[in-house]
C-alpha cells in the first residue's frame, strides 16, 4: 500500500525561490507541444516526436528518470536530476536521509522495481512495485514558462486503480546547463542545503545513542579477540572480516566500525598500560562526532578500566574525567 507520506512531504520540505535563478516568463506552452527547449529553434509539434518516449532532454523525461531512480533507491541516478546545489547537499546527507528523501517522491517505504510505459498520448507512466505494495504514477502535460516547466502527476495505489482517489502533485523543473532538474515538489521549492542541516540536527539524538552502542560492541569484540589470541589487536582493522578468520582478520566487527566511522561518529582505539615488567596492556576507546553540531554533540570515552564517559567537548576527544554513563 502507498504510505501516508504526502502531509509529511510538505511539512518536512523547507524551500526557497532563490534556487530558481532563470527568469519566469508569463507565457504558457500548450501541453500538445514538444517539451524540449532548444533555444535557437521553435518547439516541434508532439506529433513529430515518437509517442513511446519523450525527447531525451524533455522535462518529462527528466522527471520520469528521477521517479524511476527514487523507486529503485538508485542514488547516483537520482542525484543527476537534482540542481547542482541540491546534488552537493544530497551527497553529504546520511545514507538513511538520502533513502528517506527518495521514498517521498513515490510515497512507498521499501525499495521497488520500476517499470516504464506510455499512455495513448505518449506520456510516461511508471509502476513502482515493492514487497509491500505498488504505485502507479502518471505524468500529465507539461506547461513551459521560459526555463521553468510544471508537470502534474497522479499517484495511485496499484491495487486500487479504479476506485481509489489518486494523489495529485505538481512538480517543477528548471533548465540548468541545458538539462532539466527537479526544482519543486507540490509547488514548494526544494532547498536541500537547508534540509541537510535540519535532518542532521534531528538525527543527533539517534546518532549519539548508536555511538554508545557501537563503543560497547567494539569493546566486546576487543575482549573476544584477547581471549582468542591472548593479546590485544593492534588496531580496529584486525577485527574485520576475511575469507578465513585469523589474528589479522578476526571477523568480529562489521566493516563500518572496522573503518572507524559509523552513525555520524569516528571511533579510535589506543593501547595503554603495558610495561617492561609484565603489566598487561589495556586500551582506551573514543567516539567523536564527524561533524560537531550536525552528526552529534557528545564525545564518548571508554577508559582503561572499562568505564564509559560522555561530555560535550565541541567535537574534541573526551577523557576519563567526564561523567560516567551506562
Amino acid at each position: 500500500m502507498i504510505s501516508k507520506r504526502l502531509a509529511s512531504v510538505v511539512a518536512l520540505m523547507v524551500f526557497t525561490l532563490a534556487l530558481a535563478t532563470p527568469s519566469i516568463a508569463t507565457g504558457q506552452e500548450s501541453s500538445s507541444r514538444a517539451e524540449s527547449m532548444a533555444p535557437s529553434k521553435p518547439a516541434a509539434p508532439l506529433a513529430d516526436i515518437p509517442t513511446d518516449t519523450p525527447a531525451p532532454d524533455a522535462p518529462s523525461a527528466a522527471l520520469r528518470d528521477l521517479l524511476v531512480a527514487a523507486c529503485a533507491h538508485d542514488e547516483p541516478s537520482f542525484e543527476k536530476i537534482l540542481t547542482a546545489r541540491n546534488a552537493e547537499a544530497f551527497s553529504r546527507l546520511a545514507p538513511a536521509a538520502r533513502i528517506e528523501l527518495m521514498k517521498r517522491f513515490v510515497l512507498l517505504d521499501g525499495v521497488g522495481k520500476p517499470m516504464i510505459s506510455a499512455n495513448p498520448s505518449g506520456r510516461p507512466e511508471i509502476r513502482c512495485t515493492t514487497t509491500d505494495g505498488a504505485a502507479d504514477i502518471q505524468l500529465g502535460g507539461t506547461e513551459l514558462h521560459d526555463n521553468i516547466a510544471l508537470l502534474p502527476l497522479d499517484i495511485r495505489d496499484a491495487s486500487d486503480l479504479h476506485t481509489g482517489d489518486p494523489r495529485h502533485i505538481l512538480m517543477g523543473m528548471v533548465r540548468e546547463k541545458a538539462s532539466w532538474k527537479i526544482l519543486s515538489l507540490g509547488m514548494l521549492f526544494l532547498d536541500l542545503p537547508s534540509l541537510e542541516i535540519e535532518w542532521d540536527q534531528a538525527s543527533i539524538g539517534a546518532n549519539e545513542k548508536a555511538a554508545l552502542v557501537d563503543l560497547k560492541n567494539i569493546a566486546a569484540a576487543i575482549e573476544n579477540y584477547r581471549k582468542t589470541y591472548t593479546r590485544l589487536p593492534e588496531s580496529l582493522g584486525k577485527l574485520g572480516h576475511a575469507t578465513k578468520r585469523s589474528a589479522e582478520a578476526a571477523g568480529l566487527l562489521p566493516s563500518d566500525l572496522v573503518s572507524g566511522q559509523s552513525n555520524g561518529y569516528t571511533y579510535r582505539m589506543v593501547i595503554v598500560g603495558a610495561n617492561d615488567i609484565g603489566a598487561p596492556a589495556r586500551y582506551e576507546l573514543s567516539a567523536t562526532p564527524i561533524k560537531y553540531g550536525r552528526t552529534g554533540n557528545l564525545s564518548y570515552f571508554l577508559d582503561a578500566k572499562g568505564k564509559l564517559h560522555a561530555a560535550d567537548h565541541q567535537g574534541a576527544v573526551g577523557h576519563s574525567l567526564d561523567p560516567v554513563v551506562e
